[in-house]
């Protein structure tokens, strides 16, 4: 008989292990994760741009605008200026502008190097410039 029991062990099923516990076990670790994420977004403040009243026409006089040629030669409103008087002369212009008409337009190739660009950027927003906007010159 000892033989009969050997022979019927060595036919039975082999061991396996029940993975329905470990399943049940990670969708409710997933559940939970899932709950104590928190649900706050990073949000960047962004402003759309509104359209115009087609009536008003803002003078030419108050926009701002710098041009930058492709050898780095500077014009504020087609008046030649340097980088070195720059940030004096746009501080300047801003303090006697109030803060919603504190814009720059900075008008540069497209093909233009970014470094220049943005260090026009933090010129003009250490001058006191709120709003920046940027000019794609496609000549």
């Amino acid at each position: 008989m000892s033989n009969f029991n050997i022979h019927t062990r060595s036919m039975s099923a082999a061991p396996t292990i029940n993975v329905t516990p470990l399943i049940d076990v990670l969708l409710v670790l997933l559940i939970i994760f899932m709950v104590i994420q928190p649900h706050k977004e990073a949000k960047l403040a962004v402003k759309a741009p509104q359209p115009a009243p087609p009536d008003i026409v803002e003078p030419p006089e108050n926009l701002l605008m710098l041009t930058v040629s492709g050898d780095f030669r500077l014009e504020l409103n087609s008046k030649p200026i340097e980088i070195d008087q720059l940030l004096p002369y746009l501080s300047n212009l801003m303090e006697q502008r109030p803060l919603e008409a504190r814009t720059l337009l900075i008008r540069a190739p497209g093909t233009f190097a970014y470094g220049p660009v943005a260090l026009l950027i933090d010129l003009a927003k250490g001058a006191g410039v709120v709003t920046v906007g940027l000019v794609q010159d496609l000549s």
